[in-house]
């Protein structure tokens, strides 16, 4: 690593900075570097995946990072932190350290049942402006060819895996997988999650971009989404607050849509949803903070609504809350 950081002329031949792990991610490496000009972040992918399931997945999606990294800084630049090198002999990239007193998380304050919907509106609105600008552009496309990559690292764990777990729901899976590979209408950041979004002063910043490929931008929505439904079984409490993030969200993201017809790219991802809460229960990434009554129902959904999908995102929403309270104790 500190080899790489000298060949980018970011470490001077006899510096020997301090180097700290960072926790969080199952991906990749990451690292705070104190370099003399100030502190760097370095992420640098791994072959297989840290989860329990063999899940590998090629590392040179770092540099594919890298370049989503530039391509979202052209359109929003205080949308990404900004990228200092990238070196793809050591498959590392070097960007800015933000601090976290400055830059919180979203998934922690989620957890906290701090969610603040005018928040998860401009996630919509910055992914819808990120999809808008980089919608029919073949010089990207070509780009970002990274078919392999998403199918290794998105549809085989999150919907071809569950498959396997739900025989007889394994064609609606199948199919969502086919559909959402064939769609290849802007750049996809893959991995737009809570843990992957910082609460920035100017607006929510984007991280982990590895997953980068052009391809259906309905997967980006349709994730994120999944994680506001999931957090209501994490955080009970706080459940309506949540639902509101997704309505935010959900309404912000479909008005900046120019690219093609809104309810097209709205059916496809509620007809992703319910395949990625079954993938986030029973995929080879399944989320770590629900119990078995919350996997249940969260199983229960996934299955009834591929057996029975939905074209609306809102009356997905609402089928999602007549669950919730189908559960919830009597007054």
């Amino acid at each position: 690593m500190i080899e790489a950081l000298r060949r980018l002329s970011l470490c001077g031949p006899a510096e020997q900075p301090d180097c700290t792990r960072l926790t969080g991610g199952v991906s990749s490496d990451i690292w705070r570097v104190e370099l003399a000009a100030g502190p760097v972040c370095v992420k640098r992918a791994l072959a297989k995946l840290k989860v329990a399931a063999d899940w590998y997945a090629p590392v040179e999606r770092n540099a594919y990072e890298a370049a989503w990294m530039q391509v979202a800084a052209g359109i929003l630049p205080t949308a990404v932190p900004a990228l200092l090198g990238q070196d793809r002999a050591a498959g590392l990239l070097v960007m800015a350290y933000l601090p976290p007193a400055t830059y919180p998380l979203w998934r922690p304050q989620l957890q906290a049942g701090q969610a603040d919907p005018s928040f998860a509106g401009a996630v919509g609105g910055r992914l819808a402006r990120i999809h808008a600008a980089t919608a029919s552009r073949p010089d990207l496309a070509a780009r970002f060819a990274t078919d392999r990559i998403f199918h290794d690292i998105r549809l085989e764990p999150y919907l071809l895996a569950t498959a396997g777990r739900h025989p007889d729901r394994s064609a609606a899976l199948a199919a969502l997988a086919a559909t959402t590979a064939a769609t290849r209408l802007a750049l996809v950041h893959g991995d737009v999650s809570p843990k992957n979004l910082l609460v920035g002063p100017d607006g929510p910043v984007f991280l982990d971009a590895e997953c980068a490929w052009y391809g259906d931008p309905a997967f980006d929505l349709a994730f994120c989404l999944n994680h506001l439904l999931l957090k209501c079984l994490w955080t009970p409490a706080a459940a309506p607050a949540f639902l509101a993030c997704y309505r935010a969200m959900t309404d912000r993201y479909l008005a900046g849509i120019d690219w093609e017809p809104a309810p097209a790219l709205e059916a496809r991802a509620a007809g992703l949803l319910p395949g990625l809460l079954l993938g986030r229960v029973d995929g080879k990434s399944p989320v770590d903070y629900l119990g078995p009554a919350e996997q249940a129902l969260a199983r229960g959904f996934g299955r009834a609504l591929l057996a029975a999908p939905v074209a609306s995102l809102a009356a997905l929403a609402g089928q999602w809350q007549a669950a919730l309270a189908s559960r919830a104790p009597a007054a």
